[in-house]
């Protein structure tokens, strides 16, 4: 049902069995899946693409141009896959021409009043809390869960299965299959539960706090733990994500 009162450009392209509420705006460019529900007061602007079965909820805004003094008004877009829940007054801004686009993948929950900034790329089963606010070409991987209040800094990355603590000011890259909390942000040890509700043995999960026990334990420097790992434990996807997730940070990663 798309309420009479709704204001949707004549060019967007809306699928079916799409519910749009009262004073709800849908700019051109825009392309919304089936299934998707658009609460009241909900604007969705131009280069927006939402897949199937989204929920947007009252007075989000989805789509507007990034708060980028570089951004000159070039065509980016942003991209929200399927099954994704935007809640009440979340704001997420489309690209600059440093990516193109802004990235929401599939399943993901994001609670009220939280901010994706220009240039993000969030993965899919991710859930922020409240008010949790990403700047500026922040990645977060699958299965993510950011306490509520999170402040994260531009160009940092989360990883997979991570847990962090609400009220947390992230500047720079916390690894996967960690607990992330106090001040200033540090590893606070595997986030088991977590592994073990999401099907991991207790074999991966030894694994992993073997890895991590010679990074932040071994008293060495990352990149000799790296090499320390590499050579002496043997082989698995799990050793192989936290190591090649650490060469490849250009922030550095939070300490123990």
């Amino acid at each position: 049902m798309i309420s009479p009162l709704a204001s949707i450009h004549p060019d967007a392209k809306i699928g079916e069995g799409v519910e749009i509420g009262p004073f709800v705006t849908i700019d051109r460019d825009v392309e919304i899946g089936d299934g998707c529900v658009i609460d009241a007061s909900a604007t969705i602007c131009q280069y927006t693409k939402l897949g199937k079965n989204c929920h947007v909820f009252p007075s989000a805004v989805i789509g507007a141009v990034p708060q980028d003094l570089k951004f000159h008004g070039e065509v980016t877009w942003t991209l929200i896959g399927d099954n994704n829940v935007l809640r009440e007054f979340v704001t997420v801004h489309r690209g600059t021409f440093s990516k193109g686009q802004t990235v929401i993948g599939n399943n993901n929950l994001i609670m009220a009043y939280c901010h994706v900034a220009h240039d993000c790329v969030l993965h899919n089963h991710i859930i922020m809390s409240n008010t949790t606010q990403l700047a500026g070409e922040v990645e977060v991987d699958d299965f993510a869960i950011i306490g509520g209040g999170t402040l994260v800094h531009q160009f940092s990355h989360i990883g997979s299965h991570v847990m962090v603590q609400g009220g947390s000011r992230i500047n720079k890259d916390v690894p996967p299959y960690v607990i992330a909390a106090r001040e200033p942000i540090a590893y606070c040890g595997v986030n088991s539960v977590g592994l073990n509700r999401r099907g991991f043995t207790p074999e991966q999960i030894h694994t992993i706090q073997e890895v991590y026990r010679m990074i932040f334990q071994g008293g060495m420097n990352t990149t000799q733990a790296v090499a320390k790992i590499e050579a002496e434990m043997p082989e698995s996807a799990e050793r192989d994500t936290i190591i090649n997730f650490v060469k490849a940070s250009t922030r550095g990663i939070i300490k123990a």
